[in-house]
């Protein structure tokens, strides 16, 4: 008998999974992108932590800074955005903070990756890591074109509600055509 009763309490929610499985702020496709981002520039970043010698470290160390920053906050927004964690932040506007997060890195890589090209040894290991860095930079340019083909840009709602932490759009209620309480109603 109270194994009947609280049977249906007990029973696990079927949409509460800690897996990292695209949710609805991640397609599979975008998804798959973010994983690819988080891939090259962990490569990128280990690449130039090999190398031994610098002309211009500085160049190193910025390449560093945003190979390292770029595998570091992809891999905890790919693991926000695809997990339930993303409800517990208090975070509400995810589609806004991913495009402005991707444009950011995206911007970075680009300039770091050039400057790194222009003042190393011109050994190969330092070339292959400014070659990691324009392809992640690239992965980062085709999330950045996903996303906007989605959504559209962040800035722009096109007079459409947008969706605050996926939840339901909240809408204007439409102004009472029809008085439910006349005169002749309130005064009996």
């Amino acid at each position: 008998m109270a194994s009947e009763v609280y049977s249906a309490t007990t029973v696990a929610n079927p949409k509460s999974t800690w897996c990292l499985v695209p949710s609805d702020h991640l397609d599979k496709i975008r998804f798959g992108i973010k994983l690819l981002e988080v891939l090259l520039s962990f490569v990128a970043f280990i690449l130039e932590e090999v190398v031994s010698s610098c002309i211009s470290c500085t160049a190193l160390y910025f390449f560093e800074f945003v190979s390292c920053t770029a595998f570091l906050f992809t891999l905890l927004l790919l693991v926000l955005l695809s997990t339930t964690l993303h409800t517990r932040v208090g975070i509400t506007c995810w589609p806004s903070l991913d495009f402005y997060y991707t444009a950011a890195i995206t911007l970075l890589f680009f300039i770091s990756s050039i400057v790194f090209a222009a003042n190393n040894n011109g050994t190969d290991l330092e070339k292959t890591a400014v070659a990691f860095g324009f392809l992640a930079m690239a992965a980062f340019v085709v999330d950045l074109v996903l996303a906007f083909r989605s959504r559209g840009f962040p800035w722009q709602t096109g007079g459409k509600p947008v969706s605050s932490n996926g939840g339901p759009v909240a809408t204007e209620t439409p102004a009472e055509t029809e008085k439910l309480n006349t005169e002749t109603n309130a005064t009996q």
